[in-house]
């Protein structure tokens, strides 16, 4: 048995070094370039993003972003909103581009209330969004939140 055990410890620790890193998606979403146009519809210039080919490989896969919770009027809704940066921080309320922030569309809304800036993490399937200018950019459809 004593002979087994350094042969299990070096198995695990091969194993857990070779699994796979989880992507850091705020740093992905920051390499989206956004560039001003003229919307003719509404007469104003808005910013578009051009998503760099690594981030536009991930549309439609399943990812995890961990954030600060930014809440809505509509809270108890099965939307949330992460952002990188905390709610004073955030691209609604301080100087955060719109790379700083994504959407989720839950399964089911979130079996606990929220608190503002409490850290949580959303897993679904990413969808990027370069002309719904009544959406946000990073889109997680089918999303589970964790606290």
């Amino acid at each position: 048995m004593k002979k087994l055990l350094p042969i299990f410890l070096i198995i695990v620790i091969a194993g857990s070094a070779m699994s796979l890193p989880e992507k850091d998606m705020w740093a992905l979403f920051g390499k989206t370039r956004f560039v001003e146009k003229l919307n003719r519809e509404f007469g104003m210039y808005f910013l578009y993003p051009k998503f760099p080919d690594e981030l536009k490989a991930l549309d439609g896969k399943e990812v995890s972003v961990t954030g600060f919770y930014i809440p809505l009027e509509m809270n108890t809704s099965n939307i949330a909103v992460i952002s990188k940066f905390p709610n004073a921080e955030c691209f609604f309320c301080g100087g955060a581009g719109p790379e700083s922030v994504v959407v989720g569309y839950l399964k089911k809304r979130p079996s606990k209330r929220i608190k503002t800036d409490e850290i949580v993490t959303i897993k679904g399937k990413l969808k990027l969004n370069d002309s719904d200018l009544e959406e946000l950019n990073f889109i997680i459809q089918d999303a589970e939140l964790t606290y």
